[in-house]
């Protein structure tokens, strides 16, 4: 397994093997292109992010998440550590999200987090010390393995636009549940991140579909 981000070679690579094996999945790419790569920035300020997208629109994730910029020059885990309850609510944080994103400032400020140690890890070592962590549960574990460390074989079941997508360009009777897309998913392995951002691009260009 390697360890190297996907890059723009990589994604050509792993669309075209895509390409061949699945014509549900060529569909898409005729029908939308290439997906960008969504890369984020390794690093606490990109899982806190993460963490403020659990469960609400991406919008109003970004909205929090820009607003920690008012008090904070730089988001690492010491200035986390330095705004108050009061300054989090004002930003947008849910009593949860501040306990969570608080709690994973603490664990990387102490060192008993080594987030970024987990770039040199493998995917379910690397799964497991996220998950270790309250707070991240699989979805922002998968996330953040997917986008900020770019891995190549990750697929984030728990992703609602992943199913939609998937009962969509399967035509699927019904939503596929999270096991239902493990089934689905093995089929692209180990290019599933980008199935993931194939479906994501679907997902995004449907017709009539609320952009977020």
């Amino acid at each position: 397994m390697t360890l190297e981000p996907i890059n723009d070679k990589t994604l050509r690579q792993g669309i075209a093997t895509l390409r061949r094996r699945d014509r549900d999945l060529a569909g898409v790419i005729e029908r939308c292109g290439v997906p960008p790569l969504w890369n984020r920035s390794p690093g606490f300020a990109t899982l806190v992010h993460i963490v403020l997208e659990q469960q609400v629109s991406l919008a109003s994730a970004k909205a929090a998440y820009d607003r920690l910029f008012e008090y904070l020059d730089v988001i690492d885990a010491d200035a986390f550590l330095t705004l108050n309850a009061e300054t989090l609510r004002a930003c947008g944080f849910s009593r949860q999200k501040s306990r969570y994103c608080r709690g994973i400032a603490a664990a990387v400020s102490s060192g008993s987090f080594d987030l970024d140690g987990l770039a040199g890890q493998s995917d379910e070592e690397a799964r497991r010390r996220l998950l270790a962590i309250p707070g991240i549960g699989p979805w922002t574990a998968n996330i953040y393995l997917l986008m900020a460390l770019g891995r190549r074989d990750i697929w984030p079941v728990g992703d609602l636009a992943l199913a939609v997508a998937a009962q969509r360009i399967k035509r699927l009777p019904e939503r596929p549940d999270a096991a239902e897309l493990e089934t689905i998913g093995e089929a692209w392995r180990p290019w599933r991140s980008i199935a993931a951002r194939l479906l994501w691009q679907s997902y995004l260009n449907e017709p009539d579909r609320k952009r977020d």
